[in-house]
């Protein structure tokens, strides 16, 4: 039978354009109307070091990296070396043979070598060493049976702002390559329905995350550049002027929570971003915006920890760490997104919550979900804005009472420059108009009131916010429990195992705070057989619905090695738990 669906790895050093060949072979892939995936595993270093890229696509939705390519492009002998013994039966090698040396005794039988003369193909372009990734692309996409046209189209859009023999070259490279190819071998049986008609967006979680702000109303954000979150800061920068945006890079994250708080004070909607170490860092503030009940979105994308960690690595060990952040009870919102699609989304939807219940929402993505590729469909920008409850007097007595006890706890909110409107907003805990009530003598019953009205935003926005629900047959043979970038794979694995007759559901946990206990509650009691999967040492996800259920989930998946769960890995530990 023919393939509809293909994965490619291209393996090299940091600098040797890996990123932007396989971000290349990615567009050409939508542009013929196929789904995308693409994972990016990359070292600290900025020369040298092993990576590899993997790109897979074909015509049916595709939710993650998969698991053995189907062709390599080795960069180099040390590359060539490394995967070339792992590649499979019945797998491809693309290399430069003028430095790269690869023989049959190197590979496992059936493995398909392509070597490619590059001095020769390239010679009247300038003999760039990365025209080498440049050739085995014009190769690949011959191999494929792909329209060479959508190869111009990339090259053209990729150099489009460098001049023309930058361009006439890359264009000549790649066209030498898929000649090459055309003359010396076969084209495989790949045939998936190409559509060169049909254009798939192609978006990393941080790119869905910024367009989310923009299409939001975002008018400032800040950030200190720190991995997996500095391309948000990136993407800001580039479009602040379009988009209308204030960005500003400070010295810390300290400065960034609080810089953002105040612009939040002010009235424009305000977002910063970061990861684990940085988030560290704006704790305390994170508490300010909550008592000075200010609408702030916080972005965290983990990675591996603790302390500088793993700085390039995923993880998702950070949730204890953001549901305990600051001192004291306080309301707070933290969503997990599950896809490329849904970090748009829940963006979006972070702004609305933020300004409706005047709190912190915190937004928790990981390396995976922040820095992989995907198609995704069409995105609708009007998700609508809701600027929440906005004073309009100062009220009866003349006395504006930023902070009025109400029966939802969110108080009317005035903003910097409103007449008769003016109040403070202090760090320490307050009176209904703003007055600190901890001076000279601490006044508990007030205390004990304003406590209970910011809280009383959590009952509020838990009975908006929807609850989980149980993705396939109520009667499963498993019930595969996961949150955040662990989505996509579960998906995954829950087909894989329908096709090996074991029946599977899913429950995603996205609303981590505040937390559907009685739903989740419900679910897992009926569960048969429960497999949690976490990017994680500890099982905190487990842990969380342990505290807040009283369901201890005994079988779990944990992966803490930097890199994301592979469909094999997944599926391999949830048929063993299906047949215990």
């Amino acid at each position: 039978m023919p393939k509809t669906e293909v994965v490619v790895r291209i393996a090299g050093a940091a600098g040797d354009g890996i990123a932007s060949t396989g971000e290349s072979f990615a567009r050409v892939a939508s542009r013929s109307g196929l789904h995308v995936f693409a994972y990016n595993s990359y070292q600290s270093v900025i020369r040298g070091g092993f990576v590899w890229l993997q790109v897979r696509a074909g015509d049916k939705k595709i939710y993650s990296q998969g698991d053995e390519p189907d062709f390599l492009i080795a960069l180099n002998q040390d590359e060539a070396s490394r995967h070339g013994p792992a590649m499979p039966s019945g797998s491809g090698i693309f290399y430069n043979s003028d430095k790269i040396k690869i023989d049959n005794s190197m590979v496992k039988e059936r493995v398909k070598l392509y070597p490619l003369p590059i001095k020769d193909l390239s010679v009247k372009y300038g003999q760039n060493p990365v025209m080498q990734n440049t050739v085995a692309l014009g190769a690949l996409t011959k191999i494929l049976m792909m329209n060479f046209d959508m190869v111009v189209s990339v090259i053209k859009d990729t150099f489009g702002d460098k001049n023309k023999a930058i361009v006439d070259a890359n264009i000549g490279v790649a066209q030498a390559g898929y000649d090459y190819a055309s003359s010396h071998w076969e084209s495989i049986n790949f045939s998936p329905k190409y559509d060169y008609d049909s254009r798939r967006p192609v978006l990393t979680g941080n790119q869905a995350i910024s367009l989310g702000a923009a299409a939001a109303g975002c008018k400032f954000y800040s950030a200190y550049p720190m991995t997996p979150a500095t391309s948000i800061l990136h993407w800001m920068a580039a479009h602040s002027e379009k988009c209308g945006i204030v960005v500003k890079q400070m010295e810390d994250e300290i400065s960034v929570l609080n810089m953002t708080i105040g612009a939040g004070f002010a009235g424009a909607r305000a977002m910063c971003g970061t990861s684990g170490g940085g988030f560290a860092l704006m704790t305390e503030a994170v508490g300010l915006a909550a008592i000075t009940e200010t609408p702030v979105v916080i972005v965290t994308s983990q990675r591996g920890g603790p302390s500088t960690g793993l700085p390039t690595k995923t993880e998702q060990g950070d949730l204890f760490q953001v549901l305990g952040a600051s001192q004291g009870d306080y309301p707070k919102i933290v969503i997990a997104p599950s896809t490329v699609e849904d970090c748009f989304y829940a963006t979006a939807e972070a702004f609305n919550l933020a300004e409706r219940y005047q709190l912190p929402v915190i937004l928790m993505s990981d390396l995976y979900l922040s820095e992989h590729m995907e198609t995704v469909s069409n995105i609708n920008f009007n998700v609508g804005i809701d600027r929440g409850l906005i004073a309009t007097s100062n009220g009866n007595d003349g006395h504006f009472k930023r902070y009025a006890f109400t029966e939802n706890g969110v108080s009317p909110r005035s903003l910097p420059g409103m007449e008769g409107l003016t109040h403070v907003a202090a760090s320490d805990d307050h009176d209904e108009t703003g007055a600190l009530i901890s001076d000279a003598l601490t006044n508990e019953e007030t205390r004990v009131r304003i406590m209970d009205k910011r809280m009383r935003k959590m009952q509020y926005a838990l009975k908006e916010l929807p609850p989980p629900k149980l993705l396939g047959p109520p009667d499963a043979d498993i019930t595969l429990v996961g949150w955040g970038s662990t989505y996509s794979v579960l998906r995954e694995t829950a087909d894989v195992l329908a096709k090996n007759g074991v029946t599977a559901n899913h429950l995603q946990i996205r609303y981590i705070w505040p937390f559907h206990d009685e739903a989740v509650e419900k679910i897992l009691s009926n569960a048969k057989r429960i497999l949690d999967v976490e990017g994680n040492y500890s099982g905190q996800l487990a842990k969380l619905i342990r505290m807040e259920t009283g369901i201890k989930i005994e079988r779990k998946l944990l992966k803490y090695d930097g890199e994301p769960f592979y469909p094999n890995q997944v599926v391999k530990k949830a048929m063993e738990v299906a047949k215990a």
